[in-house]
C-alpha cells in the first residue's frame, strides 16, 4: 500500500482535510503520525483477538471446566487476570520512567504474554484436574505481570505518537477491526462446536491467541518513537509513596480513580453473565460461540461511534457507557427472576452479552480517552500506574467477594454491580472535560 494511499486512509478516518492534527505531540512526532497510527491499530487489533480467544470469561473458561480444573480455581481467574495486570503498575512505572524510548519494553511484554498463553495451551493437553488448574492459574500469573508492564507502556507511546483528538477514534477504530475477527472467529467456533468439542479444539484456540503477540510484538517493534522525559534517580527517591499522594492532592485525578472503580460492573459483570447461561441454557460449546459472537458485533457496531464521542467528551462516553451496561444488569436480574419461562431461552444471553459487550467498549474508550488527556509525559505515566494499581487492588478484592456472593445468587451479584454502576455513571458526569 503506497504512503498516498495510507494518507488518505487516515485522513478518511479521521475527518481530517486541512492541515495535520499534532495537538499534544512533538513535530518531529507529528511527521510519523500516520505510520505510527496504522501500526498500533495493527498491534493493538492483535491483541485485541488473542485476549479474545483465551478470554477467561469465556474461552479460558471453557477450557478449565473440559480439563475439570475445580470451580474455585476457575472462579479466580478473571480478578488475578485483571488485577495481576494493574497492581505493579506503579512499580514498574518506576523503571519506564527512566527511559527515554519505551516501545521496546512492550514488546518484551508481548513476548512474555506469547509465552504465557501457549504454555497454558500446552497444560490443556497434558494435564487435568486440580494440577492442570493450578499451572494454568501460575501462567497467568506470569502473563498478567507482562501485561502490566505491557499497559502502562502503551498509553505512553500513545501520549508521544498520536494527537489529541485522534486516541479515541484510534481505540473506537481498534475495537471495530477486532470485532470483525472476532465474529469470524465465533462463527468459526459455532460451527466447529457441532462435529468438534475436544480438548484439541479449545488448545488449539489459545495457540492461535498466543501467536497474536508474537505477531504484534515484530509489528510494534518499528514504531517511529523518539526519546521523550525521563526521571533521574535522585528523582526517583521515594517515588511510590509520592505517586500514590497524587490522590491526595491532586482532586480531578482521585475524583476519575473513584469513578472508574465504579465502572468495574461491566468488566466483572461479563462472567456472571456466562454462569447464568450455563446454569439456564446449558453448557454446550456452541454458546460459547454465541457469546464470542455477541461480543464482536458489538464492537463492531458500537467503537467507532464510542471512539469518536470520547474524543469529545471521555466523560460523557463512561457515563453514558455504564448506564447502558447497569440497565441492562437490572433488566437481566427482573428476568431472571421473575419470568421462568424466559429465563431458560437460549437467546436471551447471547442478547444480553452483546448489550454489556456494547456498554464495556464505552467505558473502555471512555477511560483511556480521559486519563491520556488528562496529563502529559511522566505525569500520564503516573497517572496510569497509581489508577491502574489502586484498580487492580479493587478488583481482586470485588473479585473475590463477588465470587462468594454468586455461591448464593448470581443475579443478585449483577443487580449489586449494576446499582453501583449507576453511581459511576453520576460520579463520571461530574468529572471536567479533559479534550
Amino acid at each position: 500500500m503506497s504512503n498516498s494511499i495510507i494518507e488518505k486512509l487516515y485522513r478518511y478516518l479521521n475527518n481530517e482535510n486541512g492541515n495535520r492534527v499534532c495537538k499534544d505531540i512533538t513535530e518531529e512526532a507529528c511527521e510519523y503520525t500516520v505510520s505510527n497510527f496504522f501500526k498500533i491499530l495493527l498491534t493493538h487489533t492483535s491483541t485485541k483477538l488473542g485476549d479474545t480467544l483465551s478470554n477467561p470469561k469465556t474461552v479460558l473458561t471453557w477450557l478449565m471446566s473440559y480439563v475439570n480444573a475445580p470451580v474455585y480455581l476457575i472462579s479466580l481467574i478473571v480478578p488475578i487476570r485483571e488485577s495481576g495486570a494493574m497492581i505493579p503498575q506503579i512499580a514498574i512505572s518506576n523503571y519506564i520512567s527512566k527511559k527515554p524510548i519505551r516501545k521496546w519494553l512492550w514488546v518484551v511484554g508481548s513476548v512474555l504474554q506469547f509465552f504465557s498463553i501457549a504454555t497454558i495451551g500446552l497444560i490443556g493437553l497434558k494435564y487435568e484436574g486440580a494440577t492442570a488448574g493450578w499451572l494454568m492459574v501460575a501462567s497467568l500469573v506470569i502473563f498478567s505481570l507482562a501485561r502490566s508492564l505491557a499497559s502502562v507502556t502503551s498509553k505512553d507511546v500513545i501520549g508521544k505518537t498520536i494527537p489529541k483528538t485522534r486516541r479515541g477514534k484510534l481505540s473506537g477504530y481498534t475495537a471495530a477491526l477486532s470485532g470483525v475477527l472476532v465474529l469470524a472467529a465465533g462463527l468459526f467456533i459455532t460451527y466447529k462446536s457441532e462435529t468438534d468439542a475436544s480438548v484439541d479444539f479449545y488448545t488449539n484456540l489459545i495457540f492461535f491467541a498466543s501467536v497474536m503477540w508474537l505477531i504484534a510484538a515484530v509489528i510494534y517493534a518499528t514504531i517511529k518513537e523518539f526519546p521523550g522525559d525521563t526521571v533521574t534517580p535522585s528523582d526517583d527517591e521515594n517515588a511510590v509513596v509520592s505517586k500514590f499522594g497524587l490522590l491526595r492532592s491532586n482532586t480531578q485525578f482521585r475524583n476519575f480513580v473513584i469513578a472508574r472503580a465504579l465502572l468495574l460492573c461491566s468488566s466483572l459483570s461479563a462472567p456472571f453473565y456466562v454462569l447464568l447461561a450455563q446454569e439456564y441454557v446449558g453448557k454446550e460449546s456452541f454458546l460459547l460461540g454465541l457469546l464470542i459472537i455477541a461480543n464482536g458485533i458489538a464492537s463492531i457496531i458500537s467503537s467507532p461511534f464510542w471512539g469518536k464521542l470520547a474524543d469529545r467528551s471521555s466523560k460523557n462516553t463512561m457515563a453514558w457507557a455504564i448506564i447502558v451496561a447497569s440497565t441492562m444488569g437490572v433488566a437481566l436480574f427482573l428476568i431472571v427472576t421473575f419470568m421462568e419461562e424466559f429465563r431458560t431461552h437460549l437467546w436471551l444471553y447471547p442478547i444480553a452479552f452483546f448489550v454489556l459487550g456494547i456498554s464495556h467498549g464505552g467505558v473502555r474508550a471512555g477511560r483511556k480517552t480521559y486519563v491520556l488527556d488528562m496529563a502529559n509525559g511522566n505525569e500520564r505515566t503516573n497517572y496510569v500506574a497509581v489508577s491502574n494499581t489502586v484498580i487492580g487492588i479493587i478488583l481482586l478484592i470485588t473479585g473475590g467477594l463477588s465470587a462468594l456472593a454468586s455461591i448464593l445468587s448470581i443475579e443478585g451479584v449483577i443487580l449489586g454491580l449494576s446499582i453501583l454502576g449507576f453511581i459511576g455513571a453520576y460520579r463520571s458526569y461530574k468529572l471536567p472535560d479533559v479534550e
